[in-house]
């Protein structure tokens, strides 16, 4: 008898990671800070916009998400490659966005990094060719 899990329980390391994305394309924040480890380290890199880590699923979401959406015209992340090394989880994506401020368009992949443990994400780094997001920001 083959044993099924389901998705929106699983602690499976990429699942909690996917669920994430999901929550994040669907502007779900309730979802998103749900995936968040209390004591989340969410780093942002350094030259990009919001550069810095933010602590708490409150934290991460109001500092990051919500700006992101106040900046950007449907910021999305799309992820398509997972990397799974027990805890370790690494998403190759593509962010897609029109900054409000300029009208630009960006479509930048990017890296990001995530441990997750007991089913929630305890860390993440993000990697992005910050430039490209820095010269859609410029007029």
């Amino acid at each position: 008898m083959c044993e099924t899990t389901d998705f929106q329980t699983s602690t499976a390391p990429a699942d909690v990671v996917r669920r994430q994305y999901i929550a994040s394309a669907n502007g779900d924040l309730e979802a998103l800070r749900a995936t968040l480890a209390d004591d989340v380290e969410w780093t942002e890199m350094a030259g990009f916009p919001l550069a810095g880590t933010y602590r708490t699923p409150t934290g991460v979401t109001s500092h990051v998400m919500e700006k992101l959406g106040a900046d950007w015209e449907g910021w999305a992340a799309h992820d398509d490659t997972y990397v799974v090394d027990g805890e370790r989880v690494v998403v190759l994506a593509r962010y897609t966005a029109t900054n409000k401020a300029t009208g630009k368009d960006i479509d930048v992949r990017v890296a990001h990094a995530f441990v997750v443990r007991g089913g929630r994400i305890v860390r993440f780094e993000q990697f992005v060719d910050t430039a490209l997001v820095r010269d859609a920001m410029t007029a």
